[in-house]
């Protein structure tokens, strides 16, 4: 096969540059972040001004996008919830990610934590059976190693110590 060299083909592929790059709008990029997931007005803000946007319009953005019901903080602190706890983490470390991290306030988050449905001594249990399963044999080191795993995991000690209390199913 031959290569097109220098010849009219060439030229005419030259011709047909793509338009210089055009920057998106910010309602364009904030839209473009929220349909991948959802966003916090914090973090939705903040990657925002990461891009180039300007603070007061990155914030204005995001107002009148939560405004018109595509951002909602409450859809988030949910999402992420759910998606923290099927990851195997406990509600105090859920309720510092939603505050720290993502900058939610205080009714935003407990609604989240009324409104979820799962069982929090279930989630340690399986937890600890999965990750320290030699816990259940009475071992005391394992039953501690176990203890401290779902304490670092955001799981209370009463949950924790119940949770290592039942035999695994």
């Amino acid at each position: 096969m031959k290569h097109p060299g220098p010849g009219p083909d060439r030229d005419v592929a030259s011709r047909r540059r793509r338009p210089p790059h055009v920057e998106p709008a910010p309602t364009q990029r904030a839209l473009a972040l929220l349909t991948r997931r959802e966003h916090s007005q914090a973090e939705l803000a903040r990657k925002l001004a990461q891009r180039g946007v300007p603070v007061t319009e990155a914030q204005a953005v995001v107002d009148r996008l939560a405004r018109d019901g595509w951002q909602s903080d409450a859809r988030f602190a949910d999402a992420l919830l759910r998606a923290r706890a099927s990851g195997g983490y406990g509600p105090a470390y859920v309720r510092a990610e939603l505050a720290n991290l993502h900058g939610l306030s205080a009714g935003v988050i407990a609604a989240a934590m009324d409104g979820f449905e799962g069982d929090w001594l279930a989630l340690a249990r399986d937890l600890a059976r999965r990750r320290h399963p030699q816990a259940f044999s009475g071992a005391v080191t394992a039953r501690r190693k176990a203890l401290d795993f779902l304490l670092r995991r955001g799981f209370s000690m009463d949950q924790a110590r119940a949770a290592l209390a039942q035999s695994p199913p």
